[in-house]
C-alpha cells in the first residue's frame, strides 16, 4: 500500500505544506489511509523518501534533484519535520513505502534518482522474479550498475532508462519522457507473456526531469482497475482553517500548481480528480496538463460498457484500491489524443 505525491508549480512550495502540516499529508496517509484502507496492512512504515529539484539554477550544484531516504516510519521522522519547515522546491516527489518486494533498506526507497531524471513505482509486477533476468539481460553494463536494491520498482527504472535515447541528456522533451515510458510498460508486458504470468502487473510509474512530469494509471488487464490516482490544479494550495486543513484555490484559469497523488491530499471532494485506468498523464514545463489513453490490449475505451465494469477487488486486495461503493469515482478532463503502444 504504498503512496506517493507529485508538486509541480510556477512557484516554489514550503515541502513543510505538502508533506508534514496537511492533516491529510501523505506522511498521515502512511498511518491513516481513511479512503484507500489496506486491510492486511494498514501501515506504510517500511521507509519514505522526497526529493526535490533546486528552485535557481546554480551551476557549482548541478541539475541532479536532492534525495532524502530513511527506513524510519515517516511520521516518526524528526529530521524530515526540520527540514521540511525550511526547503522550498518547485517541483517534488514524495512516497511512503509498504514493502511488496525488496529487503527494508536506503536503497528500497523511493524516488530513485540516475543524473536529472528522478522515478517513482506504486503497485507491483507480477511474478518479478520470472522476468527480472529477461529484463537485466537487455541493459547496458552502465545502466545495470545503478540499481543499487532488489525491488521490482528500481529494476523498472533500469529499464525505462535503457527507453531513453540518452539518459545523460541535459533536457529531455516531454515527448522523448512519454515514449520511454510506453516503451517501458510495453516491454514488460511482453516479458510477462513470454513467461506465461497472468496475474494483472500494476505500474503506476511517475517520472520527472526537473521540467516535465510523466505518471501512469495502469494495470495489465482489461477486467480490473488500477491502482488509484489523482490530480488537482489550481492557483494556491494553502491552509484554510487550523489544524491542517487545507484546500486547492482556483482563482481563475490558470494553473500555477498540479499535484498528482496516489490518494487525495485534502477532503474537499471539488479539489481532486480521478485520473481514468490505462491512462498516462503529462504536465509540461509551461504547466500544461495532458491526459492520454495508453492504446494496447489492456485498453478499454470509456465509450465501451466494459469500461464501466472493471473490478476493484484485486486492487483492493493489494490495498491499492478502495471498492466502488466507498468513493464514488471523480470524471477526470477529457482524454487527448490516443497513443498505441
Amino acid at each position: 500500500m504504498c503512496r506517493f505525491v507529485i508538486y509541480k508549480g510556477t512557484s516554489p512550495v514550503q515541502l513543510s505544506h505538502l508533506l508534514t502540516r496537511p492533516c491529510h499529508s501523505i506522511i498521515n496517509q502512511a498511518f491513516d489511509s481513511r479512503l484507500r484502507l489496506d486491510r492486511r496492512r494498514p501501515i506504510n512504515g517500511d521507509g519514505f523518501g522526497v526529493g526535490w529539484y533546486d528552485t535557481v539554477y546554480d551551476e557549482e550544484l548541478g541539475s541532479q534533484p536532492c534525495i532524502f531516504t530513511s527506513v524510519t516510519p515517516a511520521w516518526n521522522n524528526a529530521n524530515l519535520i526540520r527540514l521540511a519547515e525550511k526547503i522550498k522546491s518547485p517541483l517534488v516527489f514524495g512516497h511512503v513505502r509498504a514493502t511488496t518486494a525488496g529487503s527494508l533498506s536506503l536503497d528500497n526507497c523511493h524516488p530513485f534518482v540516475f543524473g536529472k531524471i528522478m522515478f517513482m513505482h506504486n503497485g507491483g509486477i507480477a511474478d518479478f522474479h520470472l522476468i527480472k533476468r529477461k529484463l537485466q539481460s537487455g541493459l547496458s553494463d552502465e545502466v545495470f550498475n545503478t540499481v543499487q536494491g532488489n525491488t521490482d520498482s528500481e529494476w523498472a527504472f533500469a529499464l525505462f532508462l535503457s527507453k531513453l535515447p540518452n539518459p545523460h541528456a541535459k533536457s529531455f522533451t516531454p515527448q522523448v519522457l512519454q515514449q520511454a515510458m510506453l516503451n517501458t510498460i510495453s516491454a514488460l508486458n511482453s516479458y510477462a507473456e513470454e513467461a506465461g504470468i497472468t496475474e494483472p502487473s500494476l505500474m503506476n510509474f511517475c517520472v520527472t526531469d526537473g521540467e516535465s512530469v510523466v505518471a501512469t494509471r495502469y494495470i495489465s488487464s482489461r477486467q480490473d482497475e488500477a491502482a488509484s490516482l489523482w490530480f488537482s490544479s489550481g492557483t494556491t494550495f494553502s491552509e484554510y482553517m487550523t489544524g491542517g486543513h487545507y484546500k486547492m484555490t482556483k482563482a481563475d484559469k490558470r494553473e500555477n500548481i498540479i499535484m498528482i497523488a496516489s490518494e487525495p491530499l485534502t477532503f474537499e471532494k471539488a479539489d481532486w480528480m480521478e485520473i481514468r485506468t490505462n491512462n498516462m498523464v503529462v504536465i509540461t514545463p509551461k504547466m500544461n496538463f495532458l491526459q492520454i489513453p495508453i492504446i494496447d490490449k489492456f485498453y478499454v475505451s470509456p465509450s465501451d460498457p466494459a469500461a464501466l465494469n472493471r473490478g476493484t477487488d484485486f486492487a483492493a486486495a493489494k490495498g491499492l484500491l478502495s471498492p466502488r461503493n466507498s468513493l464514488a469515482p471523480v470524471q477526470g478532463r477529457e482524454p487527448a489524443p490516443q497513443i498505441v503502444i
